[in-house]
């Protein structure tokens, strides 16, 4: 979707480069001045299925905006959840607008091969935190893949696309209607074999699983399941049959558990959250346990600030694992004195009389 600069869409977003290579159209909110992101959405009234030929096509402007604000309006602000901001209609786009921070897009980063475990659980726990956040506010997020993935400068993972996938999804019910057949050809039209995106279950479920993919895909540099044509892909994302989990490393379990068929037998968001952080907590240091890692640092743009997170910088793994080790500590049962409190009085006792004793035996020593 292009957009020149200079160019002000849906009435209130300046576009100011063009974009090249990066995810979505850098641009200035006109009403406050801040820095977005724009992601356009194309309307095509032209294929609504069964629409008679010559009557005006209707316009799923305002529909796909309305359920846009709603999703806004419910999310939660979170660290590591890219605020979206509004959505509205120009012509035959829909506009999408997101928060912009200094960071680069992970599909850009993993674009080098597999990455070191200890990289890719650092980057899931911040993704399920994000994940934790829409689900506690009643929402699905829908669109977890490489390219809604942002990672700042300080190495930490930013979650968004929340509205462009709710936009998206709202589009292909639109055009679908009542028939589930055409909802499929519709999405299968707009996302393509992107395994992401193609969860057997709805809700929650739907994303932790998205997440195991990415995770995987993250670990071994290619997709848990066949991406070269959509019914192949259903047909084993149906049956579980996914591709060996071997090159996961320590992330193994999790990933297969998150990638199991029956959703009710997945971890959710807290549970993944809790145990990569556990994992993370005796983590090596970067740089100790392999080669320099390609997803740091990420350089710092000319301009802008830091990304701000709750609680300053990331802390490192070291620090990490003597906090488990403080926690752990108190929260281990008292010991027992090794020298019961009864025989305090005895001992201190005895110990006086063989100090005397052996002064008085130097005294005696000296004077004969």
């Amino acid at each position: 979707m292009r957009a020149a600069p200079g160019q002000v869409v849906a009435g209130r977003y300046r576009v100011t480069d063009r974009s090249e290579g990066e995810v979505g159209v850098p641009a200035v909110d006109l009403h406050g001045g801040a820095r977005v992101r724009l992601f356009g959405l194309e309307l095509p009234e032209l294929l609504v299925p069964g629409h008679p030929v010559g009557e005006p096509a209707p316009s799923y402007g305002p529909r796909l905006t309305a359920r846009v604000a709603q999703v806004a309006a419910a999310a939660d602000r979170h660290p590591r959840l890219l605020r979206g901001l509004a959505a509205g209609p120009e012509g035959d786009v829909l506009w999408v607008a997101e928060e912009a921070v200094p960071g680069v897009p992970l599909e850009r980063l993993a674009g080098n091969g597999p990455v070191s475990p200890y990289r890719v659980a650092e980057i899931g726990a911040d993704l399920a935190g994000a994940l934790r956040s829409v689900h506690e506010a009643g929402l699905t997020h829908g669109n977890l893949t490489l390219r809604t993935v942002l990672v700042c400068e300080d190495g930490a993972a930013m979650l968004g696309g929340l509205l462009l996938g709710a936009a998206e999804e709202e589009l292909c019910a639109a055009l679908g209607g009542e028939v589930p057949r055409r909802v499929y050809e519709t999405r299968a039209l707009m996302l393509g074999p992107l395994a992401e995106r193609w969860a057997i279950d709805p809700g929650a479920p739907a994303d932790t699983w998205a997440l195991g993919v990415l995770l995987y895909r993250l670990l071994t540099g290619h997709g848990p399941y066949p991406e070269s044509d959509l019914p192949t892909l259903l047909a084993a994302v149906r049956d579980g049959h996914h591709h060996p989990a071997d090159g996961c490393g320590p992330l193994r379990p999790l990933v297969e558990r998150l990638l199991r068929p029956d959703a009710g037998a997945r971890p959710d968001a807290a549970a993944v959250q809790r145990e990569l952080r556990e994992l993370l907590a005796f983590a090596p240091e970067p740089g100790l346990d392999g080669p320099p890692d390609p997803l740091l640092p990420v350089l710092r743009p000319e301009a802008g600030p830091l990304v701000p997170h709750q609680g300053g910088r990331r802390p490192s793994r070291a620090e990490r694992a003597e906090r488990a080790e403080r926690a752990t500590d108190r929260q281990a049962p008292a010991r027992p004195p090794r020298i019961p409190p009864g025989m305090l009085g005895p001992l201190v006792l005895g110990g006086v009389l063989v100090l005397l004793a052996a002064a008085l035996g130097t005294i005696v020593a000296v004077a004969g």
